[in-house]
């Protein structure tokens, strides 16, 4: 039996109901690609959003500034100045944590990638001989991978991580009699590079770039967004767009400083795309729980 609604289609619009389908289909993934890209700007522009309600304030009260005719100063040379030496500050103080940022892109996945030598070389040992105390290994790196992604997220303290870590000591002694020297000296090492990457990564969480810097260029900034306030630059229009771009931009290059200086801050500002990617542990934790899952077999 033929569908009303199927006859009224080919009637109406002249084509199958199964191509009106296949175009509803079409319309249907282009809006989730839409707004997939739409996430993506949002969380590539986010500094932008939290810097536009200064900026609305400041236009409007410029806007008061100049329709009640108070304008305390006129536009000169030392204004461009003052302009020019606060980007010099803030351009320093992104330079001064710009080296940190850098190192800490590589620090996650250089710990993914000594969990995964771990989980390699023990895998390899426990298929060959069916040691117990590989496998008992691999299971406690699994552990400490969860661990350690609960850590980034600040779920747990550092304490708890170098407590993981240090279990390792016994778990290599029983794993001794069943393998040779230079095999427990590899992932001794990895376990020490583990540890010393925590660290350094506790560390730049914890000590942010000279604070008296910090305090110099808000103060800085407050001053000249104030003194282009009190500034008569000329006609409404222009006045307001000037004062709109030069408060964004250092508005815009303070909260990027604050930002860059802590790149694993995942709990206050989980949805920027600049906080530094741990998605390489994720990865190696569900290839060891994998492995667990399975019994110990090789996939």
């Amino acid at each position: 039996m033929k569908c009303r609604t199927s006859s009224y289609c080919e009637k109406k619009h002249g084509a199958p109901p199964g191509e009106i389908v296949a175009v509803f289909h079409f319309f249907a993934s282009f809006h989730d690609t839409l707004a997939l890209d739409m996430s993506r700007s949002s969380q590539k522009h986010f500094l932008t959003f939290r810097v536009l309600p200064v900026i609305f304030v400041v236009l409007f009260l410029k806007a008061s500034i100049l329709l009640l005719d108070l304008p305390l100063f006129e536009l000169n040379g030392y204004f461009s100045t003052l302009v020019a030496a606060n980007v010099f500050l803030l351009g320093f103080l992104i330079s001064g944590v710009l080296p940190d940022y850098k190192e800490s892109e590589k620090l996650p996945a250089d710990i993914a990638a000594s969990l995964d030598v771990i989980f390699d070389e023990c895998r390899a040992l426990h298929g060959d001989k069916k040691v117990q105390e590989a496998k008992d290994i691999i299971a406690h790196t699994a552990e400490v991978s969860r661990v350690l992604d609960q850590w980034f997220h600040e779920r747990v303290r550092t304490r708890e991580v170098m407590q993981g870590l240090r279990a390792y000591a016994e778990l290599f002694v029983a794993l001794e009699p069943h393998t040779q020297a230079n095999f427990l000296v590899r992932l001794k090492q990895e376990v020490a590079l583990i540890r010393r990457m925590v660290l350094r990564i506790r560390n730049i969480r914890k000590i942010h770039f000279t604070g008296t810097a910090y305090a110099v260029a808000e103060l800085f900034t407050v001053l000249v967004i104030g003194s282009v306030l009190a500034v008569d630059a000329g006609p409404l229009l222009e006045s307001l767009f000037i004062t709109g771009l030069i408060t964004y931009v250092l508005a815009y290059m303070l909260l990027l400083i604050r930002d860059l200086d802590n790149p694993f801050d995942y709990t206050h500002n989980p949805h920027l795309s600049d906080e530094i990617a741990i998605a390489p542990l994720g990865a190696a934790t569900k290839n060891m729980q994998a492995f667990l899952g399975s019994g110990g077999k090789k996939k």
